[in-house]
């Protein structure tokens, strides 16, 4: 077996992994850099007999639409969905690849190669690693992951059966160099944002992903423990329709502290006549449970609503100008750094003083989050309980500091081989 890192070994994103093994070559992920020195792929590194995706992030997927069509595609099924979701919702056409669709702990072959799923949890829906056998050989991709989520029981399944005899491990360390000390879990975060509310007598904003669910379960029972109403848009809502695939513990627009702010040109898209088979009953549903803008001004304590960087205008309609809101931010911080993921008027300090120059006063900006990925001392233990016989940095910016905290280190470079031969 070759295992090749062809962009990752030494970055955050941006991830694509060749496995070899004689006539068969897979990748695992193809994800987008979000560093602007990444080193860009080629087409050719790109070419396998089939693509693997961890997850729908687009660090590790946002590459599948440059793929041959006739490549397939393996991913977890909600995370097919909602990679439509998006597609559909930013008015782009869908995705014309072969998708096979995989199952947590359900082995399978392409070619002389035997892959097994292991859901973990992380701040994704539908993640995996994978147990990759051929030739007597076993390699484990971590791919993305963390311990201290909503699906904890995930990582301490691993911890207490992990796979065993793994002869080389590639294991994320995003979280090396990092501190997760302020929110260490997602019920911290949880408890942060239900004291906000608390205290809040007028309107509240959400800035977070519309797929990290844990956050929007975290939001959801924030407000329901403080008397109050999530107000969604119809790309969450509909990313929040897709849940019910697999679980009925996730709020959606069906639910009463549920609220839909409609966007006439998102809406436009849901009653479009092309798109009725897709939604269905879904634009009468959200529509049932839509909040008004003059609903919204009349009463702005009642509410936490999620939207997106800069709203200063859609702010100001909402805002009872005589009492203080708060904004809470609930993602990676580095998305309000890093000029190459995101516009640069993003920081918190600009952001706020937007705000200010649109004369919405009582603007207070609250940093509340806890990160996707592991903390060192899950890494630590998720090592210990996997044993590889060789351990490889992927998904960080410290492999040089694996040698120092972990066994077996094997430390490569992007485009570089390594060979699992009888020997090891």
């Amino acid at each position: 077996m070759e295992v090749r890192i062809q962009r990752g070994s030494h970055e955050i994103g941006g991830t694509c992994i060749r496995v070899s093994s004689g006539t068969t070559t897979i990748l695992f992920d193809a994800g987008l850099p979000l560093s602007d020195t990444s080193v860009p792929l080629s087409s050719g590194d790109l070419v396998a007999d089939a693509v693997i995706i961890s997850h729908p992030h687009q660090d590790h997927c946002g590459f599948v639409e440059t793929l041959p069509n006739n490549t397939p595609i393996y991913i977890g099924r909600v995370a097919k969905y909602l990679l439509e979701a998006t597609r559909k919702f930013l008015r782009r056409p869908p995705l014309a690849n072969e998708f096979r669709y995989i199952s947590s702990w359900q082995p399978f072959s392409i070619g002389s190669i035997t892959i097994t799923p292991y859901l973990v949890d992380h701040s994704a829906t539908d993640s995996y690693a994978f147990l990759i056998e051929t030739g007597g050989k076993k390699l484990f991709y971590s791919g993305d992951f963390r311990g201290h989520g909503r699906k904890s029981v995930l990582y301490d399944n691993i911890i207490k059966n992990p796979p065993v005899g793994i002869d080389a491990m590639l294991m994320e360390g995003t979280m090396l160099g990092r501190s997760n000390s302020d929110f260490p879990t997602e019920r911290s975060v949880e408890k942060a944002i239900e004291a906000i509310l608390t205290e809040q007598k007028n309107i509240s904003f959400l800035i977070s992903s519309s797929q990290n669910i844990d956050r929007l379960v975290s939001a959801y029972r924030a407000c329901k423990r403080t008397g109050k109403s999530l107000v969604i848009d119809i790309y969450t809502a509909w990313v929040l329709e897709q849940m019910k695939l697999v679980t009925n513990n996730v709020p959606n627009i069906d639910w009463k502290l549920v609220k839909v702010a409609f966007d006439p040109k998102r809406a436009a898209i849901l009653r479009a006549p092309e798109n009725r088979e897709m939604f269905g009953s879904f634009y009468d549903r959200a529509n049932r449970n839509r909040v008004s803008g003059p609903e919204l001004s009349a009463n702005p304590h009642l509410y936490l609503m999620l939207l997106k960087v800069p709203a200063c205008l859609f702010m100001k309609r909402f805002t009872n100008p005589d009492s203080p809101f708060k904004v809470i931010y609930s993602q990676w911080q580095g998305y309000l750094e890093n000029s190459a993921i995101n516009k640069p008027y993003s920081r918190p300090e600009i952001f706020l003083q937007t705000i200010r120059n649109g004369k919405v006063a009582g603007a207070a900006f609250a940093y509340v989050h806890t990160g996707g990925h592991a903390t060192f001392a899950d890494l630590k233990r998720f090592a210990a309980a996997i044993s590889p016989k060789c351990l490889i940095p992927i998904h960080t910016e410290h492999a040089h500091q694996y040698k120092k905290h972990f066994k077996n280190v094997v430390e490569l470079s992007d485009s570089e081989s390594f060979q699992l031969d009888n020997d090891g």
